[in-house]
């Protein structure tokens, strides 16, 4: 247990945190999304989990140190529902008012369809598997920068 730090961010995901760079992205899925094939394929190469959350509680632990990247548009996105792409379920909705606390704004999620997302989901730095049961509980954060302290 660290002071400050989420007791939900274990040490395989604050390394993970640590070592992304600006632009890299991160995946935190459900616990349906296929996230050990897709994590032996990201650059970290292996799966991730905070188990006995939701979505919500994950992201929320891991957008306390993780800042959104406010140079592009699809620094947050969401799993499009098959079939209805504008609508947005519960469980994305409570990820969105977390996103929205993190950031001190409304920051909108994009939609993204669904094998879509797993090919940014490949193309990730990491994947985080929550133990949310609830579908469509996957999301993409693509990391900012932290500007110097001003002085």
């Amino acid at each position: 247990m660290l002071k400050g730090i989420n007791p939900l961010l274990n040490a395989d995901v604050l390394y993970a945190l640590r070592a992304m760079g600006h632009g890299d992205d991160l995946i935190i899925c459900d616990t349906n999304f296929p996230a050990d094939s897709i994590a032996r394929q990201t650059r970290l190469g292996r799966l991730l989990r905070i188990d006995n959350c939701t979505a919500a509680e994950a992201a929320a632990a891991v957008l306390s140190l993780y800042p959104l990247d406010s140079f592009v548009d699809d620094a947050a996105g969401r799993m499009e529902i098959v079939g209805n792409a504008s609508e947005v379920p519960p469980v994305q909705q409570e990820v969105q008012a977390v996103i929205d606390e993190a950031e001190g704004r409304s920051w909108p999620m994009v939609g993204i369809e669904r094998y879509a997302f797993y090919e940014r989901a490949k193309q990730a730095y990491c994947v985080i598997q929550s133990g949310e049961r609830r579908f469509y509980g996957c999301f993409a954060f693509r990391k900012g920068v932290i500007p110097p302290d001003a002085g």
